[in-house]
């Protein structure tokens, strides 16, 4: 119930499949979800490893990873700002756009797109490793098998975050064809989604601050 709780507190990677599923449609939903829970692998490995409590007490290499997420998520507020929006009525409708038919291939992001930013931000995502070292430990006691149950709760956080994305992306469609029909709206959505991570983003950075 804990893990159901944390990870469906809207956080970096809700935002980020809230806005595939409202821009992109159902796919780009279930791939952005997939590419977010993959991000969290390299913290479990890290976990299981001890690499992660490690990299805690390392304040110098936290420091580093959390600065590295915020440059990302002001990166991707930067190109979600710049989406004008109009561009979701024609990738919806080609037929609207004729001098430019190509419009819908070059508007929707590929794969690999998708999946590199997903998993950029949860790999750079300090929460994770904090979750990790700190959270998650509570529930392995120590001695043999320590690391296999470790595993396996983490196998189940992971689980649980790609059903809940999912759920987050495929309702965020429900909306799509409001923003299809409203272009304006549609460019709303994207400064809305933009200041979102720049929130995310100041909120780190605040984290940050001396005191």
């Amino acid at each position: 119930m804990t893990t159901l709780v944390l990870v469906a507190t809207p956080g970096t990677g809700v935002v980020y499949t809230l806005d595939a599923g409202l821009r992109h449609g159902r796919r780009t939903a279930v791939l952005a979800a997939g590419a977010c829970t993959l991000g969290i692998v390299p913290h479990l490995v890290c976990s299981i490893t001890g690499l992660a409590a490690l990299l805690r007490t390392s304040s110098l290499a936290y420091a580093l990873l959390t600065w590295a997420g915020i440059a990302y998520l002001l990166h991707l507020a930067v190109l979600t700002w710049s989406d004008p929006g109009d561009r979701l009525v024609r990738a919806a409708d080609p037929r609207r756009d004729a001098t430019t038919p190509s419009t819908a291939s070059t508007t929707a992001p590929t794969t690999a797109r998708v999946l590199r930013d997903g998993v950029v931000l949860n790999l750079l995502n300090p929460k994770l490793t904090l979750f990790f070292v700190a959270f998650l430990p509570q529930f392995v006691p120590p001695g043999p098998g320590s690391a296999r149950r470790m595993a396996l709760l983490a196998a189940v956080f992971t689980a649980v975050t790609l059903v809940v994305f999912c759920a987050y992306g495929l309702a965020a469609t429900a909306l799509r064809p409001v923003l299809v029909r409203r272009p304006r709206l549609a460019g709303r959505a994207n400064r809305v989604f933009a200041a979102t991570y720049v929130l995310i983003a100041g909120a780190l950075v605040l984290e940050q601050l001396p005191g």
